[in-house]
């Protein structure tokens, strides 16, 4: 009997630490419903709206409408164009219920603020990211400096910057977005809808036989080995054989494969087309990290000088592969302004 009387508080301290755990879990939970979805295509989501999510500023809390007006408002003030205030708006909802949860205590590490920014990741100290203005501008100076942002789905430009566990969940906001820089600002079409495609001046067609030119050259050069810094014809590394498959195609490439990343259009890398480079990065999301570069043949495979020890050769590709770049780069057409 002794023994089962000391039992009787560990028990009860197990089950308090079970409840606590889940109640955790909850309040983490809340604002990630949907979550599994991921995201996809070069438009916005834009489709019918999800039910018992806010649509317009009048379904908002009064701090939830402040904290939107504190968004366009700085986004107005930066001089950025009206999809960064979708990007952010859709974001902030997201994260943080637009100011309804975690701005002052941490619910998921050390995440606080709008945009659930991190200290421990550079986002700034605790004080700053609490404050609604320096949140918005350190999220949108990080949105502005992805290459090919705007040309990105809304949910695609989020996650590339949050670096979030469910990357489709921002779709879902998107109309409340739209809907609060009409209310707020008056600024209409910052969504775009599948039909309307890439945003207009962006040249995203190869000039004729760039491809098939440059991919046949590259292939032609399978099995001889991978030297660095070698640029052909007995070996390549990998930005040496792009820089000499698009040489023979008429298109002069930069030297090294995060150069190359600049050297054209951005397009998701999902809608990748036979000619076109795909990188991949020790942080996918800074280009300024890239370390590889293959050609995309199609049919998902690639070309490419890997590493020392291994011949060039055609394989299979993911495009969730890690440390794949989100945007793959089409040479010979308008690069990112």
């Amino acid at each position: 009997m002794r023994f089962l009387r000391l039992l009787i508080p560990v028990g009860v301290l197990a089950l308090g630490l079970v409840i606590v755990l889940l109640g955790g879990l909850l309040v983490v939970g809340q604002f990630t419903v949907g979550g599994d979805q991921q995201a996809a295509g070069t438009c916005d989501a834009n489709g019918r709206p999800a039910v018992g999510v806010p649509q317009t500023a009048a379904d908002l809390q009064p701090v939830q409408r402040q904290a939107a007006a504190t968004i366009v408002g700085v986004a107005k003030g930066m001089a950025a164009p009206p999809r960064a205030w979708i990007v952010a708006l859709a974001t902030a909802m997201q994260e943080s219920g637009m100011g309804t949860a975690g701005m002052d205590v941490a619910v998921d590490h050390d995440s606080l603020g709008l945009f659930q920014q991190r200290p421990s990741q550079g986002w700034g100290t605790a004080d700053e990211i609490r404050d609604p203005v320096h949140a918005t501008q350190s999220f949108l100076q990080h949105l502005l400096a992805v290459p090919g942002w705007q040309d990105m789905p809304i949910t695609l430009a989020a996650q590339t910057v949050q670096r979030s566990a469910f990357p489709g969940a921002y779709a879902k906001w998107e109309p409340l977005a739209e809907s609060l820089v009409g209310d707020l600002a008056g600024v209409t079409s910052a969504i775009r809808p599948c039909d309307e495609g890439p945003a207009a001046g962006v040249a995203t067609t190869l000039p004729s036989g760039v491809a098939k030119t440059a991919i046949d050259f590259a292939v032609a050069a399978s099995g001889k080995p991978y030297v660095w810094g070698a640029t052909g014809p007995s070996s390549y590394d990998c930005s040496g054989l792009m820089l000499r498959a698009f040489q023979a195609a008429g298109v002069v490439l930069p030297r090294v494969a995060r150069d190359q990343y600049g050297a054209g259009a951005h397009v998701p890398v999902a809608q990748a087309q036979p000619g076109d480079l795909l990188f991949w990065a020790y942080d996918s999301s800074d280009p300024d990290t890239i370390h590889h570069v293959a050609l995309y043949l199609g049919d998902g495979k690639i070309m490419e000088a890997q590493q020392t020890g291994v011949p060039l050769a055609v394989r299979p590709v993911s495009f969730t592969e890690k440390g794949m770049v989100p945007l793959a780069t089409r040479p010979g057409t308008a690069p990112p302004v």
